[in-house]
């Protein structure tokens, strides 16, 4: 299928990485993972190597010849994307490695999805919704809305499927079925 890189900022949410990580890897993805520091937090990041078959990036790495280590990405999920995450990367702050590697990857016109994790409160901000409208604006497509059924304060479980879904039918990579799979 090709590389799918999946950023992760800290939150609860985080914990349930896992999932996309083997819906993808079982349609034939290679996951690569890149971390908020707060987000190893919420995960466990040994877990996460192991069925991603990769190490978690976190910062900048480089090749002993001076290249950076970075597998070129087909597509790239952010999620969860918290408040900051979104705001930073919008206005092009890049004051990390996990904020600088999204940056590129949009800049590049890479397909992303980007799955926002946030109250109610912050939600009904100005910045922020700026900032989803900036995104959207580069390309970006954010799961988050009524139309998403992904709304702050959602008893619905977080949308890593549907995340995956929108990459490969939204950009119009091929994908197997996770209905068909699932004896559905």
């Amino acid at each position: 299928m090709g590389d799918l890189r999946l950023v992760v900022s800290g939150g609860p949410d985080a914990g349930g990485v896992l999932d996309l990580i083997t819906a993808a890897s079982e349609r034939g993805w290679t996951v690569d993972v890149t971390a908020t520091k707060n987000a190893l937090e919420f995960m466990d990041p040994s877990e996460v190597a192991r069925i991603s078959g990769r190490p978690i990036r976190t910062t900048y790495r480089f090749a002993p010849d001076g290249t950076r280590i970075s597998p070129p990405a087909d597509a790239m999920i952010v999620a969860p994307a918290t408040f900051n995450t979104i705001n930073k990367l919008a206005n092009g702050i890049a004051d990390t490695y996990p904020l600088s590697s999204m940056a590129d990857v949009i800049g590049r016109g890479v397909p992303t999805v980007l799955v926002p994790a946030v109250n109610e409160p912050l939600a009904g901000r100005r910045p922020f919704r700026r900032s989803l409208d900036e995104l959207r604006a580069e390309g970006v497509r954010v799961l988050f809305g009524p139309v998403d059924g992904w709304v702050p304060g959602s008893t619905e479980p977080f949308p890593w499927i549907k995340a995956l879904d929108l990459v490969e039918d939204i950009f119009g990579l091929a994908r197997v079925d996770s209905r068909a799979s699932l004896g559905a």
